[in-house]
């Protein structure tokens, strides 16, 4: 089952329970030129792996790649730039049997503001919540 939490909830997590993960399943061009979440504060690593890539291809290898690495009973809070390939990581996720599973509201930059920019809506950046750009 996949819930959905906020930003401060997955962080908070993070914090927390030392057995739970993170995955950014953005691209590689967006952990370079967008930024990350700076878990450095609470001692986490941020794990990076992307769910489909610049072409628009899914990567095929997802679940497996988490599987070689991650128990399918830990906690995975899951985050792309707005929530909605993270909800399709987790989906793949949970349907492989992974059980705890948390797509990250809004995700890194969130939604478009009236302006068409994103990172003031919602999502981590505009929580306030630790990260860092190349």
């Amino acid at each position: 089952m996949v819930k959905q939490v906020t930003p401060e909830t997955a962080y908070d997590g993070l914090h927390n329970n030392p057995l739970a993960q993170i995955i950014d399943c953005r691209t590689q061009a967006e952990w370079t030129f967008v930024g990350t979440p700076d878990l450095s504060a609470i001692g986490r690593n941020l794990v990076k792996l992307e769910w489909q890539g610049l072409n628009g291809q899914r990567n095929e290898k997802f679940v497996s790649q988490v599987e070689q690495n991650i128990s399918k009973d830990t906690p995975i809070y899951i985050l792309c730039r707005s929530g909605v390939r993270s909800l399709a990581a987790c989906q793949a996720l949970a349907a492989s049997g992974f059980e705890q599973l948390f797509n990250i509201e809004g995700g890194f930059e969130g939604d478009p503001d009236t302006h068409g920019h994103r990172g003031h809506v919602n999502g981590w950046k505009s929580q306030g919540l630790p990260w860092r750009q190349a």
